[in-house]
């Protein structure tokens, strides 16, 4: 009995304690795996670029010694002619005054032109503007990041120059072609481009410093064609106000999560839940602005037709919107641009048979 006793004292005496045992090692060490990164957002080019636009710019540049490509298709990328849709919102507000100061259905080519242009190159002009206050801004949201300045491909001091030459080309036009008045309101227009960028930092109203600084083609268009600056004019111009929040706030509302994260100001985050009744409202009084326009002008039924195609385009924007998607909001962004083109059509025929 007392030997089974000692050998079992010897047993439990060897026996190592728990923390020393050896353990066989796991078939799978967690460790050891390596998981994949998180993806990155592309910055090799903007997210909301046109492809259309784009490889047409590709095309343009084959002319071009291949050691200039990038940097010229950086410098156009920055100017947003990649999206050309940009240009085209601005564009229509434009060619209503052009038409309306004209009186007549078909004006005259040397203003048609010189406006035209000018829109293309302002809206050059606030884009690069545009990329160089928010250099810091666009690389924290999505659908930025990829923007050359953002990314950087292009520096801040080529955006500032960029900016200059646009804008002393689009003075240029003005001086050569246009009258004493016209001039001296491009410097307002100029001050107001260069003043948009800056805006969302300090109010929740950009949009509507927006729509002055891209709309003020419209009283130069006037005071082009007839050197002076009628009620109706700012009736336009009011009118373009409003719908350049209506769909600068389409816009923002696509990117709202990301600005609210980065510190940045919009009418979309002003807006909040009431975004989608306040943007119907402003759709209302844009149609009855423009309603009003047409009564001075005494512009007869094809003028109600187009803003009656507006009216349906802006009801399928309000629907497609309920949800709040961003692709939907991109998606009713967009349809302004017939909206627009439907009231300078209902403007043109309306003049045509008077």
């Amino acid at each position: 009995m007392a030997h089974k006793k000692r050998r079992s004292r010897r047993q439990h005496g060897s026996a190592k304690p728990l923390e020393q045992v050896e353990l066989p090692l796991p078939l799978f060490d967690a460790r050891a795996v390596e998981l994949p990164a998180a993806p990155q957002p592309d910055t090799s080019r903007p997210a909301d670029a046109s492809m259309r636009s784009t490889r047409t710019i590709e095309l343009l540049l084959r002319a071009l010694p291949t050691g200039w490509r990038n940097k010229a298709r950086d410098l156009l990328v920055l100017v947003r002619m990649d999206r050309p849709i940009g240009a085209l919102l601005l564009l229509w507000p434009t060619w209503w005054a052009v038409w309306l100061a004209a009186d007549h259905a078909l004006p005259s080519w040397k203003y048609l032109g010189v406006f035209t242009i000018g829109v293309f190159v302002m809206r050059a002009a606030g884009c690069a503007m545009n990329d160089f206050a928010d250099r810091k801004l666009d690389p924290k949201v999505a659908r930025t990041a990829g923007r050359p300045l953002a990314a950087g491909r292009v520096k801040p001091w080529e955006a500032i120059a960029v900016f200059v030459v646009l804008c002393l080309a689009g003075f240029g036009l003005v001086v050569a072609f246009t009258n004493r008045l016209t001039i001296e309101l491009s410097f307002a227009g100029a001050a107001l481009a260069a003043l948009y960028p800056f805006a969302k930092r300090y109010t929740q109203l950009p949009q509507v410093v927006l729509g002055a600084a891209f709309g003020w083609g419209i009283p130069m268009a006037f005071a082009a064609i007839t050197n002076g600056l009628p009620p109706v004019c700012w009736l336009l111009f009011l009118g373009n106000i409003v719908f350049s929040v209506i769909y600068d706030t389409e816009y923002a509302m696509v990117d709202r999560d990301d600005d609210l994260a980065a510190g940045a100001k919009s009418t979309a985050i002003l807006f909040g839940d009431a975004d989608l009744p306040i943007i119907g409202i402003l759709m209302a009084t844009l149609l009855f602005t423009l309603l009003l326009a047409g009564q001075r002008a005494q512009l007869e039924w094809p003028w109600l037709a187009g803003l009656g195609v507006a009216l349906v385009l802006f009801a399928w924007q309000l629907w497609n919107m309920r949800w709040r998607q961003p692709k939907a909001c991109f998606a009713a962004f967009r349809n302004n641009n017939w909206v627009g083109g439907a009231i300078w059509l209902g403007m043109v025929v309306a003049l045509a048979i008077r």
